[in-house]
């Protein structure tokens, strides 16, 4: 460690076996939890100010807060920030490049790759937030888990696989195998923890069936999923955990951010980790703060990763915090996780529709499989087509539901079994062409 306040933003934080003061620190009431976040943003600035060109020249002239509610008139920052003009890793280093242990590098899906380093401090405080999920598993020391994605530079489930070693759970790596290899090494191994995505827990048991394995069967009774909408939505939740018989655990979290969110223990989303992170709501498209309650934006500053801190983020997730009398403690609600993107908001006829709500319809009917979500213009509106794989006939249903449900008529289409791609990472379910320059032929 490089300062005695980064010491201490370490020593801030339980050990990863000390369920009970995690437990305390997600009850706390708002008055204790404020503070507790100010002390740690007045000792994050102490740390990175003097060290950090890029957050030091982007708070130049602001005094150190005293109280959260001065965030809101600090600057905003980007992933665009971030890559800069030019540069091999993020602009946000607050040490030299020796000082950094881990790399790694966004997926790319939406512009270009975003290189992110750790420290071994700030490693620690990844691990260290994963607790957060385990503690909802709450694995016995020897307990199997088997962890189902790439292991390349993309973040995945890297920082979970290093905080259920420290859990002292008995860790698989599942990297570079097929679906099929995957499939058999659960059996086999008997993992009773899997990581992947929601849309891979679905192909693993697609895998499992045709390899005459039943799901049910194996010995997996917690699926801790990420990277993906479904795990929150009940009716994506609902079938994966009929289909392996094990409960669905939800979790987020992202490169340049570090892992923000953890489930809520009554399954109605995701919880933000406060103790780690300040977040904040923000309108779609706006600097604007939300409402209480309604879709807004998640902004989050993090308070234990001082060497690539994060301040004031627009993360471009798209979420509904519930703020009300009955949940005025502990950390904030996110009802139904993460809804979506901001920028796949689609406004067909004046209403807002958001993928993960067509999903939610989509997944009532068992029928189908794999879809795709096509969104394009046709003439001066936003138009969405839906494509479906299906065992049977289920299209005017599935277009009858989304149109009563969500006031939307969309074109539902059948195509064949197996057409549609899968991954073992994020799944490509929802295709944008708006700003492709393509209209209604898709």
């Amino acid at each position: 460690m490089t300062d005695p306040n980064e010491r201490q933003l370490a020593e801030d934080r339980p050990a990863a076996d000390d369920i009970e003061a995690r437990r305390a620190l997600r009850q706390l009431d708002r008055e204790r939890l404020t503070s507790l976040q100010l002390d740690r943003l007045r000792r994050l600035l102490a740390v990175v100010l003097p060290a950090n060109r890029f957050h030091s020249e982007r708070l130049a002239g602001l005094p150190a807060p005293r109280s959260l509610d001065e965030l809101a008139s600090w600057p905003l920052m980007t992933k665009q920030d971030l890559i800069g003009d030019s540069g091999e890793f993020a602009s946000n280093l607050t040490w030299p490049i020796e000082s950094y242990v881990r790399f790694h590098r966004t997926s790319g899906t939406r512009g270009r790759p975003l290189v992110v380093l750790d420290t071994t401090e700030d490693w620690d405080w990844w691990c260290d937030g994963w607790q957060h999920v385990l503690d909802v598993v709450a694995p016995k020391r020897g307990c199997r888990a088997l962890l189902a994605f790439s292991f390349g530079p993309f973040i995945g489930f890297w920082s979970a696989f290093d905080a259920a070693t420290r859990r002292g759970m008995l860790v698989a790596p599942a990297g570079g195998m097929s679906t099929a290899a995957r499939v058999e090494l659960i059996r086999s191994f008997r993992a009773e923890v899997l990581f992947c995505t929601p849309t891979y827990a679905e192909h693993l048991a697609d895998q499992a069936e045709r390899d005459g394995i039943d799901p049910a069967s194996t010995d997996v009774r917690a699926i801790i999923v990420a990277g993906e909408p479904g795990g929150s939505l009940p009716e994506v939740r609902t079938r994966i955990e009929r289909r392996w018989n094990a409960r669905v655990v939800d979790h987020a979290g992202a490169s340049e951010v570090g892992p923000w969110g953890i489930p809520d223990p009554e399954g109605r989303g995701l919880l933000v980790n406060e103790a780690e992170f300040i977040a904040e709501f923000l309108l779609p498209g706006s600097e604007s703060q939300a409402e209480p309650n309604e879709a807004a934006e998640l902004v989050l500053t993090s308070l234990g990763r001082s060497g690539s801190p994060v301040i004031r983020y627009r993360t471009g997730d798209l979420v509904r915090p519930r703020r009300d009398s009955a949940h005025r403690d502990g950390f904030v609600l996110l009802e139904g996780g993460v809804l979506g993107r901001v920028d796949d908001m689609l406004i067909v006829r004046g209403v807002n529709v958001f993928p993960s709500s067509i999903e939610t319809i989509i997944r009532s009917f068992p029928e189908v499989g794999e879809y795709r979500l096509i969104a394009f213009r046709k003439g001066a509106m936003d138009a969405v087509r839906i494509e479906l794989e299906q065992d049977r006939d289920v299209i005017e249903p599935v277009a009858r539901a989304i149109e009563l449900r969500l006031g939307l008529k969309a074109e539902v289409a059948s195509v064949p079994s197996g057409a549609l791609p899968r991954s073992d990472g994020k799944s490509k379910r929802f295709v944008d062409r708006r700003r492709s320059g393509e209209g209604e032929t898709v």
